[in-house]
């Protein structure tokens, strides 16, 4: 009776090995390469040009910032270079005078912590909204090379279609569908 079982235990896994190489070997992949794909489209100069009027808003605000930081910087500078002078020429003499011009060195460093941390702030919340925005105009454009890669895919009886530029690390060219694409999305 145990010779029979493993017999037949040898025997459903030979099938079941069978089966599944010959189902291994109906399956189709290709590849496109969907950045040049999507910088081919004819809508993507309109997206592009978008985008960069888009970027520019934030790149001429980033620019008026960071010389603010840089006139208070050279300004904080000189006045602490000129109350350096001050106390080491003994002009400031007593106690209350240091103490005055000391609490002034330091409000302007204050001063200038907030903008250097205002600046950092800025372009964090430019670069967030700079990609939330590339991602909106781009999205179009996105779905439309994928329908379209889709399409090609069904076409050529292709099961699986990959980006060649995340970690492909070889395709043959027979495999690459992205000519057959940018053809069928002109």
């Amino acid at each position: 009776m145990k010779v029979l079982n493993v017999r037949f235990l040898a025997f459903l896994l030979g099938f079941i090995f069978c089966v599944s190489a010959f189902s291994f070997s109906q399956i189709k992949i290709g590849y496109v390469d969907r950045d040049g794909i999507i910088k081919q489209m004819p809508d993507y100069k309109k997206v592009e040009d978008e985008y960069q009027a888009y970027a520019k808003l934030y790149a001429d605000t980033l620019q008026a910032k960071e010389n603010e930081l840089k006139t208070k910087a050279e300004s904080f500078k000189k006045r602490y270079e000129d109350a350096q002078k001050l106390v080491e020429s003994g002009q400031v003499k007593s106690d209350t005078e240091l103490k005055k011009l000391s609490d002034e060195i330091s409000e302007l460093q204050k001063e200038l912590q907030v903008l250097d941390d205002a600046l950092t702030g800025y372009k964090q919340k430019a670069q967030n909204e700079l990609l939330q925005r590339q991602g909106e105009l781009l999205k179009p454009l996105v779905e439309k090379m994928s329908k379209t890669v889709e399409a090609v895919a069904k076409e050529l009886k292709i099961n699986f279609v990959f980006n060649k530029t995340e970690d492909l690390i070889y395709g043959d060219k027979e495999a690459d569908i992205t000519f057959k694409v940018l053809d069928k999305l002109k």
